[in-house]
């Protein structure tokens, strides 16, 4: 049946339904009746999402509503009489909102990473959070390859040149993936979506996941990390910013490995400390680096925060590192798999208001 049409059925059983409470109890007693069973299950839009979501709850009895405030101050004032709340990673859900929100049942996060959300405070308070990595793990798995190919052939530099009347072949003298071994750190949606793209260039995939055994497929191969350290020539992070894993990727990382590596980080930026990167970059133990994100964004993504420090100044003008603006995950299909895997996600715990 069209939810729609269920839709429609459910509006008519709770007017049948009100009109029974109407008849059988006084005034004041039904009036306390029908605020509790008749509550609307209002949505909270914290930021701009593909409209997808918005339309399949609505259509499932939800009443959706955008924030349309600037901030943590004005959502506190409103969100005790929400149901639910979709937001990407405009504002912090922490403890101290989440205790405002007593209505709450559950939150949806546009995306893959959850540290802009307490989840375990939510969870305490029994309200149910999804995410949807699986709608843009292709887009990731995709851009990663490519920076990596542009790396490694210098097609960014040899593109710029070419473009200034400089044809310089031997200096953008590429070097190839096959034969070399590519190490991957984390290895959920996003490293797994890499690696099943690397299975056409006959190289050795190798993975280490804090927090899975078992999990070699034909795709990688599980080791532990002294294993990437001691055999990676392309080093690939893939974990989620939490404060096991920030600044993990620091001077004394690098320094273990026992080659000198190519570099890639598309997860978030915090992860790697920029300033020991480019130490290593200038030392030569980085041979060159790909970075979809870096520390020094705002929190929500949109924006660079702050002064810029003379680490970044020195990657964006080295000719050994790419950089893009956290678009990793950001392509015209994801948009919409993000949204229809979380919306799905949503109304398989709560089918309809």
């Amino acid at each position: 049946m069209k939810p729609g049409i269920i839709w429609i059925i459910h509006q008519l059983i709770c007017r049948i339904f009100a009109l029974i409470l109407f008849t059988a109890f006084p005034p004041g007693d039904c009036k306390m009746i029908s605020l509790k069973v008749f509550r609307l299950k209002r949505v909270l839009f914290i930021d701009s999402v593909h409209p997808l979501i918005r339309g399949e709850l609505s259509s499932h009895g939800f009443t959706c509503e955008l924030f349309t405030g600037q901030g943590k101050a004005e959502l506190m004032k409103s969100i005790h009489s929400y149901f639910g709340i979709i937001i990407r990673s405009r504002i912090n859900l922490d403890e101290e909102i989440l205790s405002k929100a007593t209505e709450l049942h559950f939150i949806g996060r546009v995306g893959s990473g959850m540290e802009n959300i307490d989840v375990n405070y939510a969870g305490s308070r029994g309200v149910l959070c999804f995410n949807s990595p699986e709608g843009n793990r292709d887009a990731v798995g995709e851009h990663t390859t490519g920076m990596l190919l542009s790396l490694m052939n210098h097609l960014n530099r040899a593109d710029r040149q070419v473009r200034e009347g400089k044809w310089k072949r031997e200096e953008n003298r590429g070097t190839e993936i096959k034969g070399k071994t590519i190490g991957i750190i984390g290895y959920g949606n996003m490293g797994s979506a890499f690696a099943q793209r690397l299975r056409g260039f006959e190289a050795t995939v190798i993975s280490f996941d804090k927090y899975k055994k078992n999990y070699s497929d034909g795709n990688t191969l599980e080791t532990s990390l002294e294993g990437i350290f001691d055999l990676a020539d392309i080093v690939s992070i893939h974990v989620p910013l939490t404060e096991e894993t920030r600044f993990m990727c620091d001077q004394a990382f690098f320094e273990r490995f026992k080659k000198n590596i190519w570099f890639i980080n598309t997860s978030r930026g915090p992860v790697v400390n920029t300033a020991d990167l480019a130490g290593q970059i200038r030392s030569g133990k980085i041979i060159g680096a790909a970075l979809d994100v870096l520390e020094y964004e705002d929190s929500s993504f949109e924006n660079l925060s702050g002064q810029f420090p003379d680490a970044f100044r020195y990657l964006s003008e080295s000719d050994h590192v790419i950089l893009t603006p956290h678009i990793a995950g950001w392509t015209v299909e994801s948009n919409f798999k993000l949204a229809k895997v979380l919306v799905d996600k949503i109304l398989k715990a709560f089918p309809g208001a």
